[in-house]
């Protein structure tokens, strides 16, 4: 079994779920079961950032350290 926990904004959880429909179907019993919740808050705990601005900004990785 897999588990997938997804954050999105609330404008984009139509094409997520149809994309992980499509994915995850396969016709048999098991295929999966997509619960959508409501986020109250959000928190980025290494910049301090909240709610929009979280999700708005694509992380980038840091420069590996030599």
């Amino acid at each position: 079994k897999i588990k997938i926990e997804v954050v999105v904004d609330d404008k984009d959880c139509p094409a997520v779920i149809d994309t992980i429909c499509g994915a995850a179907r396969t016709g048999e019993i098991g295929d999966g079961m997509i619960f959508v919740l409501p986020v109250e808050q959000l928190y980025r705990v290494r910049t301090g950032e909240r709610d929009e601005a979280v999700l708005s900004r694509i992380d980038k990785p840091e420069p590996a350290k030599a």
